[in-house]
């Protein structure tokens, strides 16, 4: 079990107040702060697994579900999802929490792939993940799939660039939002 690491190993809770300096003109704290407390957080969670240093290699959509406000605390969940020979999937969970009212709210639901990094800055491999529950099989289970799908819609990409044919792109977008004005 040496090349193995549990979940709870590198589990990660970060908690910050939000303050007027964070928010946009609505009021509001600017998205572009929430992504960077994520994208630390999954760097703090992802170290804490490899041993190593970390870099973001991408991340999967993020959805704004609600808005953290001045005044509130955010707090992030993190975990390892999955690991590859040298990623590190880490799935992070954000919720604020407003001491006025006392409602804790889910703001936001991402995940970070992160690449463990040697000294001279190539990708080196990371520890095993070890699942102790059902909740961390499916989430593997799950980082799995989704990168598959994610290969798969690479791929897709290529081939529609270079195989589908102006007709056929203009058929499908017919009815969508969209004027084609082409100069010939």
């Amino acid at each position: 079990m040496d090349n193995f690491k549990p979940v709870s190993d590198s589990a990660t809770v970060i908690a910050e107040l939000m303050i007027p300096s964070y928010s946009n003109f609505g009021g509001k704290i600017h998205g572009g702060h929430i992504l960077s407390l994520m994208d630390k957080t999954a760097y703090v969670c992802a170290v804490k697994h490899a041993g190593a240093y970390c870099v973001t290699a991408s991340i999967e959509t993020v959805d704004f579900l609600a808005p953290a406000e001045v005044g509130e605390l955010v707090t992030l969940y993190a975990s390892v999802n999955y690991v590859g020979k040298s990623s590190i999937v880490v799935g992070i969970r954000v919720m604020a929490e407003n001491f006025k009212t006392q409602v804790v709210k889910h703001t936001n639901t991402s995940y970070f792939t992160m690449v463990a990094m040697d000294e001279d800055h190539k990708p080196t491999p990371v520890p095993g993940l070890l699942l102790t529950n059902h909740n961390e099989v499916r989430r593997f289970y799950e980082a799995l799939h989704k990168k598959e799908l994610k290969k798969y819609y690479r791929n897709e990409e290529v081939r529609i660039k270079s195989e589908v044919e102006q007709k056929e792109m203009m058929e499908v977008i017919k009815n969508e939002r969209c004027l084609v004005q082409l100069a010939e």
